[in-house]
């Protein structure tokens, strides 16, 4: 009986290396924890399409939007750890969530295996072609001329945007007014039209806004200058110091995936990022691919949150 039972345990064991080992050997879903068309849910099906190729397995998006992608969050949590189920969701996620929500129910350093930042892209500060400023340092001049007087549109309290003109705020010592939007559209929308003064938004929804002359650029909130506006300096340039954002995106799994099963997402997502025809279309619409790991991601990680958390404390900003 002991022999049999020595031998059952072998064969157990082997047949769940040999399972791990052949991963993925059926569907793969991807939870995008926002409405489809936004940058989350562009990132994940670019990224999943390479992905399907290299593994040989299809793979199905569910879009699970609400409370700033909490919700799609949540359900990660409570997926099963095997693999077959991960996540590709933006800094509010993972980032911003936690120091936004006193009762977030979910913590991303804890509740997730972290596997890898896909991409980036800078914040352009822009605003609607009739507005008095043309450069970062005019506007500044301007808002403590005129306090609480220009309108700050963004996609949403929270959002990458609207903590980025939470920073601008602090850091030059002006006040204006949050005028948050359902999403980035609507946002441009307003702004483009008048009914909305200046803005923060990710250099791929506004570079052609830009370069057909609806919206002007004042600055970019990247270290350096973007290939996408070379003509537009940085915000270091515009004298606002330590003004350095970037909006990304990032895959993470349930906590607690098998060994090679982590292993194996990981680099096959890293890979795929990584691909030239991937990449080259990532940087189409203004986004550097990153493609980090995930232990890099969680270093990452821990300072975006210590870093928003402060933002949001000194802005008490609330998503109440």
């Amino acid at each position: 009986m002991k022999v049999l039972s020595v031998l059952a345990f072998v064969l157990a064991a082997f047949a769940s290396l040999s399972a791990q080992a052949q991963y993925p050997d059926r569907t793969v879903t991807v939870i995008v924890p926002f409405p489809p068309g936004g940058a989350s849910d562009m990132t994940a099906r670019l990224l999943t399409k390479k992905f399907a190729e290299r593994v040989g397995q299809s793979v199905v998006v569910d879009n699970r939007g609400g409370a700033n992608g909490a919700i799609g969050a949540v359900a990660l949590k409570q997926a099963k750890p095997d693999g077959y189920t991960f996540l590709v969701g933006s800094i509010g996620v993972f980032g911003i969530n936690p120091a936004l929500f006193k009762d977030l129910r979910y913590n991303p350093l804890e509740d997730f295996d972290l596997l890898s930042v896909a991409v980036r892209t800078p914040n352009v500060l822009v605003a609607n072609p009739g507005f008095p400023a043309n450069t970062v340092a005019e506007l500044v001049e301007y808002l403590k001329k005129n306090p609480d007087k220009v309108t700050f549109a963004s996609s949403g309290t929270g959002s990458s945007d609207h903590l980025t003109a939470a920073l601008f705020l602090q850091k030059t010592g002006t006040t204006g007014i949050h005028v948050p939007y359902k999403g980035g559209g609507p946002a441009i929308s307003d702004l483009i039209s008048g009914h909305a003064n200046v803005s923060f938004q990710n250099l791929g929804a506004i570079a052609q806004h830009v370069k057909s002359g609806k919206l002007k650029a004042l600055g970019v909130t990247s270290v350096a200058r973007a290939p996408a506006l070379p003509e537009v300096p940085t915000m270091a340039e515009g004298g606002v110091k330590d003004l350095e954002v970037y909006s990304w995106q990032a895959s993470a799994a349930p906590k607690g995936l098998p060994a090679d099963v982590r292993k194996k997402l990981e680099a096959e997502l890293i890979a795929s990022a990584m691909s030239p025809d991937i990449k080259s279309q990532f940087e189409a619409v203004g986004f550097e691919v990153v493609a980090s790991t995930g232990e890099e991601f969680a270093k990452f990680l821990t300072g975006e949150i210590a870093r928003w958390k402060n933002v949001i404390e000194v802005g008490k900003i609330s998503a109440e």
